[in-house]
């Protein structure tokens, strides 16, 4: 930071506009607390489902619970939303709470920097710097795209991207398409750009478990009765919101549980897939639940098509216009869609980020990370994280966890002005005990005994550092209040600064 930069002071920086920026501001906001800024790198809010507007965009959890429980929406559409009008709804969260003026637009984070002389965050930003007491993250985990690293892919004779950034000014009518991912984007895609490629061809390198998708859509009397009666919104969420814990038994690896999951996903298979290789070929080879269970009723039938080809294996290289699978099959192709996920387990954020001493969050995190009650590090003082380690869910709606994230933090900023608080700071101590209680949870689940590798777990350590091992409402009970014994203390300075 240049001596010659001004500095913006305030007491609070959120970082990032998506859910988790948006939810904890509007509980902030919600209290009476108006001196935060939030910083957003894009031109509007909505993170994901502002990024992702590929063909066939959607949810897969119910909308009634993907959404705020303070700011609920009586007329969605339908049981699952389209990415569109869940970007609508943000829109709604960031200007009917009254957020907007404290949306900085363009203020990708470059670096924050804990200063020990003055006990503030210095963030930097291309609008500017700031300064604060607190620094919360909100930037998720789908908000980096993965891109493999594929050779001869830069020399591509076609047009190539990644899902998260699709590029509408390409026609795909009558392209040769290839598609690389099997997993919830990819699954969304392929039925849609079956329409209208003239040939497909979907680089599988695993295949995915997909149950039915139970989705209609809502009634203009449903609606109505929504708005008129409350109640029966909060009827709705917490009943699929008990569906959704039922489904935890089966990443318990309890044996019925499992079972039934696996009879589900193989009969919706068999119902839409006649041909036995081509089943064969779409069956998973791991338990159920060791990745990301989806939910679709158009994929498998796109596979019937005789434009559509499954290849058997992930992508190898390119040469030229040619993309040639790990089997050896050669494709010629016009378009390469990459729906190969997200930077999930090593947030880039992490890069940008220093704590006490200049640490960077990124080398304290060399063998994953992690933090204490999921949401506070050491040695990085009076910062937290919403959406951080050990938050992610594979059976339930991530919005549930913010609001159990916002209410400990919220408990955290209240505890430090009623006890002349100025510095808090996660105790390491705390947070390897609370990494104990992870692992306990996290043995003998799906996820460590599966039988397969996913972005659940670092790929340095091998540990399951972005999903949380056990029922959401067990979060909330656990990590939804903030436990001031896991932190150190630092009075308010008496002296000017």
């Amino acid at each position: 930071m240049t001596k010659q930069q001004s500095i913006h002071d305030t007491s609070i920086i959120i970082v990032g506009a998506g859910f988790g920026g948006l939810g904890m501001a509007m509980r902030l906001k919600e209290k009476g607390v108006d001196d935060f800024v939030i910083l957003e790198r894009a031109d509007d809010v909505g993170g994901a489902w502002r990024d992702n507007t590929y063909p066939g965009v959607a949810c897969d959890v119910p909308s009634h619970l993907y959404s705020f429980s303070y700011m609920p929406k009586a007329d969605w559409s339908r049981v699952f939303s389209p990415g569109g009008e869940i970007w609508s709804y943000l829109r709604d969260c960031a200007k009917k709470p009254g957020l907007v003026p404290h949306i900085h637009f363009g203020a990708e984070l470059l670096k924050a920097e804990w200063d020990e002389a003055s006990r503030r965050w210095l963030v930097e930003t291309p609008q500017g710097a700031w300064r604060a007491q607190y620094l919360i993250t909100a930037t998720g985990v789908l908000a980096d795209a993965h891109l493999p690293k594929i050779p001869g892919v830069q020399g591509f004779t076609g047009d190539a991207f990644h899902s998260a950034c699709w590029d509408h000014s390409i026609s795909l009518e009558g392209k040769r398409v290839g598609i690389v991912g099997s997993g919830a984007s990819a699954i969304q895609i392929v039925p849609e750009v079956a329409k209208t490629a003239s040939e497909l061809v979907v680089f599988q390198r695993s295949a995915p478990y997909i149950v039915p998708r139970p989705d209609r859509a809502y009634s203009s009397a449903e609606k109505r009765s929504f708005e008129r009666l409350p109640e029966s919104m909060d009827a709705l969420r917490s009943e699929i919101f008990w569906m959704g814990e039922y489904m935890f038994a089966q990443r318990r690896a309890v044996p019925a549980f499992v079972a039934e999951a696996r009879d589900m996903a193989l009969g919706h298979l068999a119902d839409q897939i006649s041909d036995p290789e081509l089943r064969d070929n779409l069956t998973p080879n791991y338990v159920i639940g060791c990745k990301r269970v989806l939910i679709a009723n158009n994929y498998y039938p796109a596979f019937n098509q005789d434009h559509v080809t499954l290849e058997t294996s992930a992508l190898e290289k390119v040469d030229g216009s040619t993309a040639i699978a790990v089997s050896g099959k050669e494709y010629d192709l016009d378009v390469l869609i990459f729906a190969t996920g997200f930077e999930a387990p090593e947030p880039p954020v992490a890069h940008v980020v220093y704590g006490r001493g200049g640490v960077k969050l990124a080398d304290q995190w060399d063998q994953g990370m992690q933090a204490y009650d999921s949401t506070a590090v050491p040695n990085f003082p009076n910062m937290f994280m919403v959406l951080g380690p050990n938050t992610g869910l594979g059976h339930h709606s991530m919005v549930y966890m913010i609001e159990a994230q916002a209410d400990y933090i919220l408990g955290a900023l209240e505890h430090a002005k009623k006890h002349g608080v100025e510095v808090l700071e996660a105790k390491p101590e705390a947070e390897a005990e609370y990494l104990l209680d992870i692992e306990k949870r996290s043995k003998g689940t799906v996820w460590l005994d599966g039988g397969c590798k996913f972005w659940y777990r670092d790929p340095r350590s091998d540990r399951l550092t972005v999903l949380w091992p056990d029922f959401a409402y067990a979060f909330r009970d656990e990590n939804g209040t903030f436990h001031p014994e896991g932190y150190s203390e630092t009075a308010a300075s008496t002296a000017a600064e």
